[in-house]
């Protein structure tokens, strides 16, 4: 998908029913996760495209039901910030992350997996809403 054709909402429609056909999840939270391509924030474009993950993670991949994948986020440092509030706030606090805090701290932008956690504490278009972003960054 693309900034410009987002189809979150879809991904997640399609993944939550069949959720509890996973049969060794670790917790019960789910993860939003995202692949970019190299430079995809270099030269960004709301038509570049990008890999979306509706995920959760689990013990071991023994048993992975038909139609789902398997994926292993690649170790390394990640920034980790809480958001609290409604869903509509989120774009707002990536851009502070990407374009304030990042280019002040003594991180650059890592190529690995980006993901958000969506933990008990998550509410789906809710004020009161929190959840948690990981940002891969490596030493400037």
């Amino acid at each position: 998908m693309s900034f410009a054709d987002y189809k979150i909402g879809e991904l997640w429609r399609a993944f939550l029913p069949r959720r509890r056909e996973i049969s060794n999840p670790l917790t019960d939270d789910l993860i939003s996760l995202v692949i970019y391509p190299p430079h995809h924030f270099e030269h960004f474009q709301p038509t570049n495209e990008f890999e979306r993950w509706a995920a959760v993670e689990v013990a071991d991949f023994q048993s992975v039901p038909h139609g789902m994948g398997t994926f292993i986020v690649p170790s390394g440092r990640y920034a980790v910030f809480v958001h609290r509030g409604d869903q509509t706030e989120l774009a707002q606090a990536f851009q502070s992350i990407l374009t304030t805090w990042l280019p002040n701290s003594e991180y650059a932008l890592d190529d690995r997996p980006h993901f958000e956690v969506l933990g008990a504490k998550y509410k789906n278009h809710d004020p009161g809403s929190e959840e948690e972003i990981w940002i891969p960054v490596k030493a400037k």
